[in-house]
């Protein structure tokens, strides 16, 4: 499963660089910290709940996904609207 996930993310990877070459947007520094702070964050709550299921706990991965994985897509969310807001400023 992690092989698929990091092929995807490094496919992913490519074409947001490509995109942002392309259509000569840059980002700034804090923008590319958050956006990776949020994929990690995101990457580890998915390792964990998938594990936390194997083991049949699936409370302590539901309230993982509450304590790890809400803060993970709120940095993704705030990133997002940080780049779409200065482009459209620009």
């Amino acid at each position: 499963m992690w092989l698929i996930i990091s092929f995807v993310l490094g496919a992913l990877a490519l074409a947001l660089i490509m995109w942002l070459r392309t259509s000569h947007v840059s980002l700034t520094w804090y923008e590319w910290l958050l956006g990776i702070i949020g994929l990690a964050l995101l990457l580890f709550t998915i390792l964990f709940f998938t594990d936390a299921l194997g083991e049949t706990e699936p409370k302590a991965g539901t309230m993982f996904l509450l304590v790890l994985g809400l803060p993970a897509v709120i940095l993704l969310a705030l990133t997002w609207q940080l780049t779409a807001r200065r482009i459209k400023k620009a």
